[in-house]
């Protein structure tokens, strides 16, 4: 049981644990105070909680080895996990729009200001510091060089190459840091101003923000659930590898599909003239043998034609 958990996506984990705590304070807030903003945030730390506990279960069981059943593995689990994961989102939005509409039509004062702003930069903390990991994790899975805040441009730029659950709590953790400063600002906002009216327009916009992340995580999961060709880049690297032999003189199919955060691999090489038939077998399972070396990659299928003496593949 303890190797299955090892297997589990970090980010996920660390977020599971964190929104379950955010969910808890919130909520007593919320009780106490009777803000709508403060309940919003409440229904998006547990739909958070939920999210990242199902995603990190998920991420856990991808993670298995290829059975003689399963012969391509388990790695697309993780993306039927985030769909899970996607209609708890789609849920807590609808109800936090509700809510913030209601708020609208019939705005009410809320009571203890000052435990609602120290529970929210409680929850700016936390938030962020998951939103931090997450962003140092999209740096070690795309292989980037980015330390200190170069990790924040890195994590915008890279971050739909990183591991389907790694994209999900950067997305959420994005959007749950920036609905925590608009929940503070709503709420200090409407007591000072006394225009309770911001406190269901704050309701409203993070209820709607869910709702964008909602969709936008819905179709990358959709996809990758299909079936997905890997990213340029990834074919790059996997055809430099291949091409990186010296008796490899063209590449004259690759196909790449994604699986979870894996890739399978199958190609048909061109080798240079005058091999017998046990040299380039010995040469297609070096280079099969070099490509298994790519932490991304799962299995590989290759095979050897003649050689056209037409460039197909060019870097």
């Amino acid at each position: 049981m303890i190797e299955f958990f090892k297997r589990g996506n970090k980010s996920s984990g660390i977020a599971a644990i964190g929104n379950t705590f955010l969910a808890i304070i919130k909520g007593v807030a919320a009780a106490i105070s009777g803000s709508g903003t403060m309940l919003a945030t409440t229904l998006h730390s547990v739909a958070d909680a939920l999210n990242q506990f199902f995603v990190f279960i998920g991420s856990a069981i991808s993670e298995k080895e290829a059975t003689k059943r399963f012969p391509t593995g388990f790695g697309r689990v993780v993306n039927l996990f985030v769909l899970v994961a996607v209609i708890i989102i789609s849920i807590m939005a609808y109800e936090t729009v509700i809510k913030g509409w209601e708020l609208i039509q019939h705005p009410k004062a809320s009571s203890n200001m000052w435990l609602n702003v120290i529970i929210m930069i409680i929850a700016v903390l936390v938030d962020g510091g998951i939103l931090i990991k997450a962003m140092k994790e999209i740096a070690h899975e795309t292989r980037s060089e980015a330390k200190g805040f170069g990790i924040i441009g890195n994590a915008f730029k890279n971050v739909s190459l990183a591991a389907p659950p790694t994209r999900l709590v950067f997305y959420e953790d994005l959007i749950a840091t920036f609905g925590a400063l608009l929940a503070m600002v709503s709420i200090v906002m409407a007591h000072v101003t006394g225009f309770y009216l911001l406190d269901g327009i704050g309701t409203l916009l993070i209820g709607i923000l869910l709702i964008g992340i909602a969709l936008k995580i819905g179709y990358e999961n959709t996809v990758g659930l299909i079936g997905v060709a890997a990213p340029k880049v990834v074919e790059n690297r996997i055809a430099t590898l291949i091409l990186s032999d010296p008796d490899v003189i063209d590449i004259n199919t690759l196909r790449i599909v994604q699986e979870g955060r894996q890739y399978h691999v199958e190609s048909y090489l061109e080798l240079r003239k005058g091999l017998t038939l046990a040299d380039a077998d010995d040469i297609k399972f070096r280079v099969r043998d070099k490509v298994l070396t790519d932490p991304d990659v799962d299995d590989v299928v290759m095979g050897i034609i003649e050689a056209d003496d037409v460039q197909n593949w060019k870097l």
